[in-house]
């Protein structure tokens, strides 16, 4: 498994590939991508840090790109799927490859970091209610009694 930074939905996101020793290769065949790469879409910047959604977008366009190295075949498993505010338009199917994202993931295709920012900020949904709760839980790793 190799950890490759993903900033950008959230400052200390990882994605992991995992390779199959057991097939002769150190070729990664699947990716966790977590909030970075989603089915359809890619998180959102505005979440976790407050009051630099453009910064964080231009985090994850480079997050993404990094991403993007890995080949076609690799099986992409992102951490949502349709219903989560994560994203914007994401699909319900659970589960994608990369090959396939960067044919149909429009915003993948934006290679200018500024644009990409830009694509990504566009008719952004408001933040869910109670979002510093949600983040502060994250960061504590549980969850308090709800006020």
């Amino acid at each position: 498994m190799t950890a490759i930074a993903t900033p950008g939905h959230a400052p200390a996101h990882h994605a992991y590939a995992v390779a199959d020793r057991r097939r002769g290769t150190e070729e990664p065949w699947l990716l966790f991508s977590g909030d970075s790469l989603l089915i359809g879409d890619v998180g959102r910047p505005d979440l976790h840090v407050t009051g630099d959604s453009e910064g964080q977008a231009q985090l994850l366009h480079r997050s993404l790109r990094r991403l993007l190295e890995l080949p076609d075949h690799v099986v992409l498993y992102p951490s949502h799927y349709a219903g989560s505010v994560c994203g914007r338009g994401l699909s319900g199917n659970p589960v994608s490859s990369i090959g396939f994202e960067r044919a149909h993931n429009p915003l993948l295709a934006v290679t200018d970091t500024d644009e990409f920012a830009a694509a990504l900020l566009a008719e952004m949904p408001p933040q869910p209610a109670g979002q510093e709760r949600i983040v502060a839980a994250n960061r504590a790793g549980s969850v308090g009694a709800v006020a």
